[in-house]
């Protein structure tokens, strides 16, 4: 079993940046993918960001070059670093977790979930 909790959510200006962490315990780290996903209110949850226990990651389109994730293996920590935040960007924002490397952007690959943190850019 695996559990996860994010936190760093918050009400920033359009242009600002902000830092979200998912501390995840459980079964070992190093053999998890953690993702970060999103849900904008009236639509469906899409994927964001993953790191593999190697270091590896992958990125929606929409965040290339705006969102960095990395992984903190000391403490069991992931980070998402968001810079030049948009309206856009507003949403709950969840971590998950599936055993493996593969980092697949489909939430239905995920078996575990946080209980997500609210991300909202507005003026």
């Amino acid at each position: 079993q695996v559990t996860l909790v994010e936190s760093g959510g918050g009400l920033v200006l359009p242009g600002e940046a902000l830092t979200l962490s998912c501390v995840t315990s459980g079964r070992t780290f190093n053999s998890y993918v953690i993702g970060f996903f999103r849900q904008a209110p009236g639509k469906e949850r899409e994927f964001v960001a993953a790191v593999s226990w190697s270091g590896s990651t992958n990125y929606a389109d929409s965040v290339k070059g705006r969102f960095t994730i990395s992984t903190d293996n000391a403490e069991p920590t992931v980070s998402l670093r968001m810079k030049s935040l948009r309206p856009e960007d507003t949403a709950v924002y969840y971590c998950a977790a599936r055993e493996g490397s593969a980092m697949f952007p489909e939430e239905r690959r995920y078996d575990f979930w946080g209980q997500g943190t609210q991300v909202t850019v507005s003026s």
